[in-house]
């Protein structure tokens, strides 16, 4: 494969939001039929967002949330299918530990239905005693009442 070509990014406004949405389309059953809308959402309130080009074609992606110092996650991450075992998948996930925002994180979160080994081999272990996890939160839509209720009963 020529690596010539092969560029990394982390500037948002290097993201194609179509090309995007292709390639999740293309190479992750788990984000396959995400909105432009919703993609544009999850990017603007993520940091670093990491891209991978061949020449114009984006071929790979990542994206994390963090604290800066604590606390990190790491989500989204694709490698399209012609471009797999090559390597980029490593470097792209390498690439967004290494950014400043993510550098000093004492943990770092992610989650794979079937990956395990080759996040394994980039130094994640498994973590079967701290996930857990909300589903759409809509159910919570009386929050607001309880939150004034807080507030009248401490003071606020």
């Amino acid at each position: 494969m020529n690596f010539t070509q092969i560029q990394f990014s982390d500037r948002k406004s290097d993201i194609d939001i179509i090309q995007l949405q292709e390639l999740f389309d293309v190479a992750a059953f788990w984000a396959k039929e995400r909105s432009v809308e919703d993609l544009e959402i999850a990017i603007a309130n993520s940091e670093p967002v990491v891209t991978i080009k061949d020449g114009e074609r984006l071929i790979g992606f990542a994206r994390a949330t963090s604290d800066g110092i604590y606390r990190a996650t790491i989500w989204d991450v694709v490698i399209h299918p012609d471009y797999q075992g090559s390597g980029l998948g490593s470097k792209l996930v390498e690439t967004v530990l290494s950014h400043p925002r993510m550098h000093r994180v004492e943990r770092t979160y992610l989650m794979t239905t079937h990956q395990q080994r080759f996040y394994e081999k980039i130094g994640f272990q498994a973590n079967s005693t701290t996930t857990m996890v909300l589903h759409n939160q809509s159910h919570l839509g009386s929050l607001p009442t309880e939150q004034v209720q807080l507030q009248e009963l401490f003071g606020g």
